[in-house]
């Protein structure tokens, strides 16, 4: 057989270095083959054995050829698929708690669209934010890094610092057209002469009917993109925030019933506060038909497969003991990712995640090189098997937003333990809550003593120093346990972890931090200018040059 019949017996079309190879093997077996008869053929032993060895030598080389072979096609196919970039989508919407989802066991909201894509993905029961503050979590998100570590960000309307570079920038590098579509929230010390992103918009539109939540605008750009190119769309929502805008289309279905909410323990169950909830829950509603509709062009397009979705907030409710808490109903944030061609296990995943790990993901996932500036940890062992484990700790940040404030927190092995750096002060969350009807009944029914516990701990001031408590035996984080001796094992390990991780992050307590901007008790504007900002967490550690996790 010479190489060129040997190539054919493979039965693979072998060009190139392939087909130069097999045929060498091939010229290779035909000289062995030769060599074998004519040695065998002689009566010394020694030369007969050689004989032998020439005849057995062709086998084993055709079974390392046809070894390697299958590996090198097999590696050209993996090549092939991963050549093929997907496509990437964030829905962010709007101050949205992490249960106010159907897939996640509210009855009460109409959420089909997020539920399927749940159904069909990895919904996540274990993710985090780094800060439930609006521009901070964002920041973090598109930076993959912790608020104090991206500069004066760290608090609420404030830039980001100029040497990190933000995902669309790392993506467009990588060949992809990127664009943001609603709520922005994120800039820069000194902004670049490129935009981070190819194409900018606030989501509104002029024409009659449009969605005044941010997303009028997201299918028109899913059918106008450059069809040349992988896309990443950032659509983040302005549902649900407050104001409501009682904007409401038909298509929509029908709205919200008061008697439908699931009032929270921490709130008062009263008409006022279940329609506070009831408008909350429409905003949701017309988040999740707004996805619906991108979702449908997808589809049409052929493009849904391998298109990499993930659905999640920015941080809590705008209600009393939820927006900008480090306890769940604050930090927690509903997780969805959805992804045909890339999630090869879906389902249920309790594996912990942190929002700067959705970064590093992406940039892989898109067959980038995930830069030293990224604190977070890539999800891609999760869809390999929704039940990895990659990360272990979870840490978040309570900074300035609306009124003074500074605290830390890490959530491990069941286990959420905090430090508040300032328990003078309330946490009775941020202004446009404290100007609500639910905070109003809150406030009412204080006066006449009528309270319970995790109602009153709205108004607790001062607040303790320490709070530990095992989220699985107490989802709303109402019984403090730190102090309790069955559990100072784990407090003191958790204690360690959380003051290591701020030191090799930089992290600083400011003596001259933030103050309030407004009123406490009524939740109106008390400063005028910037008069109350102060420093930043981090900043005299120049905590945004630091690079470092700490414990991941």
């Amino acid at each position: 057989m010479d190489g060129c019949a040997f190539e054919s017996e493979v039965g693979l079309p072998l060009p190139g270095t392939r087909g130069r190879l097999v045929r060498w093997f091939g010229f290779c077996v035909d000289e062995c083959g030769l060599w074998a008869a004519r040695l065998l053929g002689e009566r010394n032993p020694t030369i007969w054995i050689a004989g032998l060895l020439f005849l057995i030598l062709p086998l084993l080389l055709m079974k390392r050829i046809f070894f390697n072979l299958i590996i090198f096609v097999l590696a050209t196919a993996s090549s092939s698929t991963q050549a093929e970039a997907p496509n990437v989508i964030f829905f962010i919407a709007d101050d949205v708690s992490w249960n106010d989802y159907g897939c996640y066991g509210n009855d009460g909201v109409r959420t089909p669209t997020i539920d399927a894509l749940a159904d069909g993905g990895i919904r996540f029961t274990n993710a985090y934010l780094t800060a439930s503050s609006c521009s901070p979590s964002r920041a973090s998100i598109v930076t993959g890094r912790y608020p104090h570590n991206n500069g004066k960000a760290a608090e609420l309307h404030l830039p980001i610092a100029d040497r990190l570079p933000w995902l669309p920038e790392v993506l467009r590098e990588e060949g992809y057209y990127t664009a943001l579509s609603g709520k922005n929230h994120m800039k820069r010390v000194n902004p670049r002469e490129a935009a981070p992103f190819d194409h900018i918009d606030n989501g509104r539109s002029d024409t009659k009917g449009a969605s005044r939540g941010g997303e009028a605008n997201w299918v028109t750009l899913t059918q106008e993109r450059p069809r040349d190119k992988p896309f990443f769309f950032w659509f983040a929502s302005n549902d649900a925030h407050r104001s409501w805008d009682n904007q409401w289309e038909r298509a929509y279905g029908p709205k919200t019933r008061a008697e439908d909410v699931i009032v929270p323990p921490f709130l008062m169950d009263t008409l006022e506060t279940r329609e506070d909830l009831a408008s909350y829950y429409d905003e949701i509603t017309r988040f999740d038909f707004h996805i619906g509709q991108v979702v449908e062009e997808l589809k049409s397009q052929g493009e849904l497969e391998n298109t990499l979705i993930f659905v999640l907030a920015d941080n809590g409710r705008p209600f009393p003991r939820a927006k900008t808490r480090l306890h769940d109903s604050g930090m927690k944030t509903a997780l969805v990712a959805h992804w045909p061609k890339g999630i090869r296990d879906p389902g249920t995943s309790s594996s912990l995640v942190s929002v700067i790990d959705l970064a590093p993901t992406i940039i892989e996932a898109v067959g980038g090189k995930v830069g030293p500036t990224f604190q977070g940890l890539s999800l891609s062992p999760i869809f390999k098997d929704h039940s990895a484990a990659p990360r272990r700790y979870a840490f978040s940040e309570h900074n300035w937003h609306d009124y003074e404030a500074l605290g830390r927190s890490i959530r491990a092995k069941g286990f959420l333990y905090l430090v508040n750096d300032r328990p003078e002060a309330a946490w009775q969350g941020p202004a446009d809550s404290v100007r609500s009807d639910s905070h109003k009944d809150l406030v009412a029914a204080e006066k006449t003593g009528v309270l319970n516990a995790a109602q009153k701990d709205v108004f607790l001031a001062p607040r303790p120093k320490v709070e530990l408590y095992d989220v699985a035996k107490d989802p709303h984080q109402l019984k403090n346990l730190a102090g309790d001796p069955e559990h100072s094992k784990i407090q003191k390990q958790l204690a360690k972890l959380l003051g290591q991780w701020r030191k090799e992050t930089g992290d600083s307590v400011p003596e001259r931090i933030s103050v309030d901007e407004f009123s406490r008790k009524t939740g109106e504007r008390v400063v005028k200018g910037d008069s109350f900002r102060g420093e930043t967490p981090g900043e005299s550690n120049d905590a945004s040059d630091i690079d470092r996790s700490g414990p991941r």
